[in-house]
């Protein structure tokens, strides 16, 4: 059990193994703090070594705050393709602006100011805050929750209000003054490495004072929260091919997907069949009357509580020259195939544009 009198000695023992054990991540050569600031925004809901890939990308097309603000949306957006959770670039987007105007380029130090500015909460700002500025703060991420949930033996879930408050004191009651930036990450990384979802115990270096442990039942904690329910959506889209062109559209600029591009479509309506589906919506976006030519596949994928059964068909324009009237779009653009890697797709279209990419059918039809 970790009593008050522990308390300097546990945080000793984690900052020694942190030292001996500590990953070789990229923005732990300097702790610059734009690096501090990406890794932070990119690591939430994305794991380590894809968020590393990106970091890395990231920085190497956008290497400070300045690159990032003169950057488009479409450009900002491309580069985060695949990492999910769009809001975090677009605020992230937002910040780097924010910078520029009112801090002068150079990221805030004072943490009312990292808090203030869009997509950054309280965790985002004590890590920031902490790890780039070496401040006497606390940052609690899932990993640090699970770490006290074992170490405390919690019988709750810890996203309740009054758990959230303890886990938040007694990380402050552990962290040694003036070493904010290598405790935060050892807490970090314990959850990380050693007190992950399946906990390796019999390394870790602080489990003398899990009372988890001592109890025998450190994969009953933390305790889970209730799931939410899970809803299915039947939704179909539309390869419109003309000319060797295939039509895309942009997306509003609010909503799910805001400012993506995509083959249009729409959610499947009671007693419709798919291929009914998206014959009445390239009518209702675009006034196209389109016949469907064949199926081209099911795409099963999943976002936040959804999960979705996207049925694609090849289409064509029975008249017209191509020329939408749009009316659930900003955009629109007829592209060659080998174009669509340019622009940022939905995750279920663009696993439609990669299965396109075997299909022996397209190369036919773009030939037509």
């Amino acid at each position: 059990m970790l009593h008050t009198h522990d308390h300097s000695v546990f945080s000793a023992t984690l900052l020694d193994w942190f030292d001996a054990h500590k990953r070789p991540l990229p923005w732990r050569t300097d702790y610059q703090p734009y690096h501090v600031w990406i890794s932070e925004i990119m690591l939430q809901q994305t794991q380590m070594e894809r968020g590393v890939d990106y970091f890395l990308r990231w920085t190497d097309r956008l290497p400070d705050i300045a690159a990032v603000a003169a950057a488009s949306e479409d450009e900002v957006l491309k580069l985060w393709e695949g990492l999910g959770y769009y809001s975090r670039v677009r605020n992230l987007h937002k910040a780097a602006r924010i910078i520029m105007e009112r801090h002068g380029g150079v990221f805030p130090d004072d943490i009312a100011s990292i808090r203030a500015l869009p997509g950054i909460g309280d965790y985002t700002a004590g890590a920031i805050a902490s790890i780039a500025f070496g401040q006497d703060v606390v940052c609690v991420d899932a990993n640090v929750e699970r770490v006290i949930a074992r170490v405390c033996d919690m019988d709750s879930p810890v996203k309740q209000k009054e758990n959230m408050a303890f886990i938040r004191a007694t990380a402050e009651s552990l962290l040694p003054s003036g070493k904010a930036r290598e405790f935060n990450q050892a807490m970090m990384e314990l959850g990380a490495l050693v007190c992950s979802k399946k906990a390796r115990c019999e390394s870790c270096p602080v489990s003398r004072w899990c009372e988890a442990l001592h109890l025998g039942i450190v994969q009953e904690r933390p305790v889970p929260a209730p799931r939410k329910p899970i809803t299915h959506l039947d939704v179909a889209t539309g390869l419109l091919i003309r000319d060797g062109r295939i039509f895309i559209q942009k997306r509003p600029e609010h909503g799910v997907w805001a400012g993506f591009w995509e083959f249009p479509g729409g959610c499947v309506e009671e007693g419709e069949h798919p291929s009914e589906t998206v014959v009445r919506e390239f009518m209702e976006e675009m006034e196209f009357a389109v016949t469907p030519i064949d199926k081209i596949t099911v795409i099963n994928h999943g976002y936040t509580t959804y999960r979705v059964s996207l049925h694609c068909y090849f289409l064509k324009l029975d008249k017209g020259d191509g020329t939408p009237v749009l009316h659930a779009a900003t955009e629109y653009r007829w592209v060659r195939f080998d174009e669509l890697d340019n622009y940022t797709l939905p995750a279920g279209h663009r696993k439609l544009a990669d299965a396109l990419a075997t299909d022996l059918r397209m190369a036919a039809l773009l030939k037509a």
